[in-house]
């Protein structure tokens, strides 16, 4: 079997001793090779144009364009993938406006930056099959109809019939063979497997964030890191919910963001 060929890195940083730990660290990456340094904006840009890689280190605060006018330059839709490694923590959030993988704050050490790699190889991975998937996708769309989305429930208790339309679900949990649909304050059992369940939602408006929960997505109200990679998912009637480390990269692809 072909051994696949290196993913090919641009370094951009204005201190030669930066630039030096980078290619140091980077080394004995077998899936990852150093085509060019930068030391400037605009020699990034240069180097980003000319060489096309797959990824770039860039700094931030440089002399000649900072690392977002790199971006601005080159062209979002022409740039590689971009870890930024910088000493300021305050251009964060706007590094992950323009969806940046990683955000290294210097000094950083090895564990930090092997943890940025397996962001970088767990994106290229996603990248690459996902082309396949969606060429897949396609043909099963074009010979299959698309299936009709469940507006409402109706639930039958105690001799009665309520009609629970999807759009005043708050969140709903598994329960068994069943599931138990949050209404406000109300409650209602519904015999279907949550898997059953999300297959026939619009997955517009809902989003499971845990074997167990899905959320009517226009009722989250704020999410809250917590422990081992988990988050805490606030609905703004103020119910507290888990999103599971396995359901967070799908949220990330939703919202655009890495969390």
């Amino acid at each position: 079997m072909t051994k696949p060929a290196p993913l090919r890195a641009v370094i951009a940083d204005d201190e030669p001793l930066a630039r030096q730990r980078l290619r140091m660290l980077l080394q004995d990456v077998e899936w990852l090779e150093v085509v060019g340094e930068a030391k400037d904006g605009t020699s990034a840009t240069a180097a980003i144009q000319k060489l096309r890689p797959d990824l770039a280190f860039l700094d931030v605060e440089m002399p000649n364009g900072s690392g977002f006018d790199v971006i601005e330059s080159v062209g979002a839709a022409k740039m590689p993938f971009v870890v930024f490694v910088t000493a300021y923590d305050k251009y964060a959030l706007k590094a992950f406006d323009v969806h940046a993988i990683d955000y290294l704050l210097k000094p950083f050490d090895r564990d930090r930056f092997r943890d940025a790699l397996t962001r970088v190889r767990h994106q290229f991975e996603r990248v690459t099959g996902g082309e396949l998937e969606r060429r897949l996708l396609q043909l099963v769309q074009d010979l299959t109809p698309t299936p009709q989305r469940l507006e409402r429930f109706v639930i039958k208790s105690g001799g009665r019939v309520f009609f629970v339309p999807t759009c005043e679900i708050d969140w709903i949990e598994a329960a068994g063979n069943y599931v138990k649909l949050h209404v406000g304050t109300d409650e209602h059992l519904f015999r279907e497997t949550m898997n059953a369940i999300e297959a026939k939602l619009n997955p517009d408006a809902f989003f499971r964030i845990h074997r167990s929960h899905m959320v009517n997505v226009e009722r989250i109200r704020e999410l809250q890191p917590w422990f081992n990679g988990e988050y805490v998912v606030f609905l703004k009637n103020g119910t507290r919910l888990t999103l599971s480390r396995g359901y967070r990269e799908k949220l990330q692809e939703r919202i655009g963001k890495t969390l």
